[in-house]
């Protein structure tokens, strides 16, 4: 497989800036309507989560699926109508409030048995965070982030050097944004909330993004090391063609296990999964078409030229 990268320098740019730009919108958005990037779950905000499943679920004799509407009437009429209501899978309903006590928890499932239908009591879940706990998992969340990155740059500038450094970060933030405008999306358009797993899914995606842009930077000096008098462009593309088959199976093989488990697995890791695959998908892109082309963008105008013309990089 060839890959004439630089053909593609100019699209990939534009294509990444609308991308990041569609991602800092929905954020935005997601910020007026929730004060947060994308919608909070219960392990940020605190609070009570009940989910509940249908009785005839189980009998897949289930005569239609639950109406959001009709459960936020019952809950308007049981004082508890601020609640954030979802449904999951037609017969799983979710329910979310700041405060629920046992006599309230008893109130709403009596209402939505005699509202909705029969219940089944074995499926019942009831997850309580407090507030504090909640704001605590957030800001180790975001230290975790910032030592990582500082610990990658600090890795990246002593194995190879500082530009190599600041351009592979600046492909680690765009995975990470892109990402998270994707949650914000789906939280503004579908209810999806993010959790204390998502922030672990950024952690691990920026693991294997780095991974990835190391082993093309590897390349890079080795070539540059063999072949010193030859210009930026051609290093990388080669450099990049070289990696270009070892990255896109990497990424596949890593990512049908996602797909299984955001296909068949449960519920508490099916956003877990997506939030990988979008990341990892992503990581792959940046490696090849951002760190590396911004890369030689950059030494394209701080390194001197032979007298051929050509571009004379540093190693």
């Amino acid at each position: 497989m060839k890959l004439d990268l630089f053909k593609w320098e100019k699209p990939a740019w534009i294509a990444s800036s609308l991308l990041v730009l569609i991602s800092i919108i929905a954020m935005v958005i997601s910020w007026v309507q929730f004060q947060a990037p994308f919608k909070p779950g219960l392990d940020f905000v605190g609070g009570t989560r009940l989910q509940l499943q249908l009785e005839c679920a189980s009998k897949n004799n289930c005569p239609a699926a639950i109406d959001v509407a009709k459960v936020q009437n019952i809950l308007n009429g049981v004082g508890l109508g601020n609640s954030s209501v979802q449904v999951i899978e037609d017969y799983t309903l979710s329910i979310r409030q700041q405060t629920l006590d046992v006599e309230q928890r008893e109130t709403v499932q009596k209402a939505l048995n005699e509202g909705i239908g029969k219940f089944d009591p074995e499926t019942i879940q009831i997850d309580t965070v407090g507030p504090t706990v909640g704001k605590a998992l957030f800001r180790s969340g975001v230290l975790a982030l910032v030592i990582s990155l500082l610990g990658i740059i600090i890795y990246l500038t002593i194995r190879f050097q500082l530009d190599y450094a600041v351009f592979a970060i600046v492909a680690l933030l765009y995975d990470a944004l892109i990402t998270m405008g994707a949650f914000a999306i789906f939280g503004l358009l579908g209810g999806v909330e993010v959790d204390s797993l998502f922030l672990v899914a950024l952690l691990t995606i920026i693991g294997f993004s780095v991974n990835d842009t190391v082993v093309i930077y590897d390349r890079v000096r080795e070539t540059l090391e063999r072949h010193p008098d030859w210009d930026i462009n051609h290093v990388v593309d080669d450099a990049v063609n070289q990696t270009l088959t070892r990255s896109i199976n990497t990424s596949l093989t890593t990512s049908l296990p996602l797909v299984a488990i955001f296909l068949f697995g449960g519920d508490s890791l099916k956003f877990f999964a997506l939030a990988l695959i979008i990341g990892f998908a992503s990581g792959v892109y940046s490696s090849i078409f951002m760190a590396t082309t911004l890369w030689a963008w950059w030494r394209k105008r701080r390194s001197p030229r032979s007298p051929k013309g050509e571009v004379v990089a540093e190693v």
